[in-house]
Formats: structure tokens, sequence, C-alpha cells
């Protein structure tokens, strides 16, 4: 069997497919009861957009102003939404440690519990909300 050029796809090309198929695709193939919550996970990109304004992308930043980690998390949320059962301040988390809690504090809170950063980021205000 033969392979012209005019078959092959570019590997660049299906890499950006597949992306956005893990993407799109929670958005559009009903999930179980019980996984739902999946479909609204925030693409990595964003938390590092907010992590940026809000911590300078550190992930460990500990500045003293009573927030901590990459998003600035103050502690009594990062308990509330689960965090301790990773570390006990988010400056002592993993990234994806940070952002698996990030996306339990959006579920109670929406975006609005990073006012400033989520609004300079575009997640909220002025009708271009991003998520």
């Amino acid at each position: 069997m033969r392979s012209s050029a005019a078959g092959v796809v570019p590997a660049p090309l299906v890499a950006l497919v597949l992306a956005l198929a893990l993407v799109l695709l929670p958005a559009v193939v009903p999930l179980p009861a019980g996984r739902a919550r999946a479909a609204s996970t925030v693409a990595d990109m964003i938390w590092d957009e907010l992590a940026e304004c809000e911590s300078g992308g550190d992930w460990r930043a500990a500045t003293g102003n009573g927030y901590f980690g990459g998003l600035q998390i103050w502690p009594p949320t990062w308990e509330e939404a689960g965090g301790l059962r990773f570390a006990d301040r988010p400056d002592r988390a993993s990234r994806r440690q940070q952002t698996t809690v990030a996306e339990e504090i959006l579920h109670l809170q929406g975006w609005e519990a990073w006012p400033a950063c989520a609004r300079e980021i575009g997640m909220i205000g002025g009708g271009s909300d991003r998520g």
C-alpha cells in the first residue's frame, strides 16, 4: 500500500485537532451525573494567565499579604474548597493541586474569587466572559 503526500496529515495539525477535541468534547458529549463537573474544567493556560496576574506566575508565592500560592488563595478559602487534602497552605501544594482546588473555588464563588485579575484577563466584566 502506497501513501501519497496528499493523504498524510502533518503532525502539528493532528496535535491541534486532538487538543481541540479534548477541550470541546466534554462540552458536547453528555457525561454521567457523577462526572458532570469535568466538563467545566478550566484550561491550564487560563490558570497560568491568572497566576501571572496574581503572583507573577510564582506558584510558591508567600509574600506576607495573607494570600498564598500562584492564585493567591486565602487560607480559609483553601480549607473550605478542600485544599487541606493536599497541603496546609496553597504555596506548599503543587501547581496541579492548586488548580484542582481553584476549580472548586470557582464552583463555589465564581471568577469573583479573583476579582481584579479575572477581570484583567477577561474572565469577568464587559460581557466578554471566557469562562
